[in-house]
Order: C-alpha cells, then structure tokens, then sequence
C-alpha cells in the first residue's frame, strides 16, 4: 500500500512538473510574439518622421495633417510605454489611419509620388505594415495556446497555483474590419 501511495505522489510530483515545464514554455513563446509586435511597431514609428520630413519638402501648408501623424505616433509610443495591448492597439490603429490622411495628401502632389525617397519609404512602410500583421496573428496564436493550457483542466490547478495569467488577443478594432469602399 506505502509503494502505490508513493508511486501516485511520484506520478503526481511528475504531472506538476511536466505541466509547469509546458506553461513556461507557452508563456514564454507569448512574450516572444510580442516582442515582435513591439519590433514591428518601433520600426514603423522610426520611419514616420522620414516619410513626414519628406512629404513637407512638397505639401508645406499641409500642417494639420503633419501635426496629427505626429500626435498619433506620440501616443502610440506612450501606448507602448503602458504595455497595455488594448491601450496598444487603439493607438496603433489611430497612428495608421493618421498615415492614410498622409498618404491622401500625396495624391495632390505628383512630384511627391515620383520622389524615390517617398517611394521607397512608402514600401517600407507597406513591408512594416505586413509585417506587423504577420507579428500580431503569431502573437494571437502565442497568446491562444497559453490561454488554452490554462484553461483546461487538469492543468489550470498547477496555472493557478503558479499564478499564470491568460493574455489578451492583439485584436482589430471595428474601423478596420469595416469594408473598404472604392469606388470609380
């Protein structure tokens, strides 16, 4: 009898081992799909004052439009600094509709879009953009596997015990899962 009770503790010591080995694991590749948000997300804020400094060598009573991309990365960048994902996506979601204003104003000046400064960074801003997509379904991925380990049972006692926290997904917001209207 002392062999079978010593043998479920052992299998019981084990378990708990395992699983917390597994929600290490799964923690840890969360905080490694954001930190590729966080990457992405620095890049596009580096590029922001290069396309804007370009695009006011041609559209210089644009001021608005300059002061709001500005207002918008700041604010993502505190966003940021909160680490807040919700707070982060507002944010970043006002900073990419502030450089679709930016890039409207560009339409009204053709030497602007001939520029390769302007273009190579619009492509770059284009690359980040993916990029960023790509960084968030990682993380969403990330984020929904820890979440599920979590929640299901057995191993959600030994995520309690240890104080595991489920994440938040990095989620669009309802502007931009509206249709996009174009028209001719």
């Amino acid at each position: 009898m002392e062999y079978i009770i010593g043998g479920i503790v052992v299998l019981l010591v084990l378990y708990v081992i395992f699983t917390y080995n597994r929600l290490i694991t799964y923690k840890n590749r969360a905080e490694e799909a954001w930190s590729d948000i966080d990457v992405q997300l620095k890049r596009r804020h580096d590029l922001i004052p290069n396309l804007v400094d370009t695009v006011k060598g041609y559209a210089k009573h644009e001021r608005e439009v300059f002061q709001n991309v500005t207002e918008a990365r700041t604010s993502a960048m505190n966003a940021k600094e909160n680490g807040d994902p919700e707070e982060i996506r507002k944010a970043e979601n006002q900073l990419k509709n502030t450089l679709k204003s930016l890039f409207a104003v560009s339409e009204d000046y053709p030497d602007l879009k001939a520029s390769e400064n302007f273009k190579e960074l619009q492509r770059e801003l284009t690359d980040t953009e993916n990029k960023i997509q790509a960084a968030r379904r990682f993380y969403n991925r990330n984020a929904k596997a820890l979440n599920i380990k979590i929640q299901k049972f057995p191993a959600n006692m030994v995520a309690n015990i240890f104080n595991f926290d489920e994440r938040k997904f990095f989620e669009a917001d309802e502007e931009e899962k509206q249709n996009v209207d174009v028209s001719f």
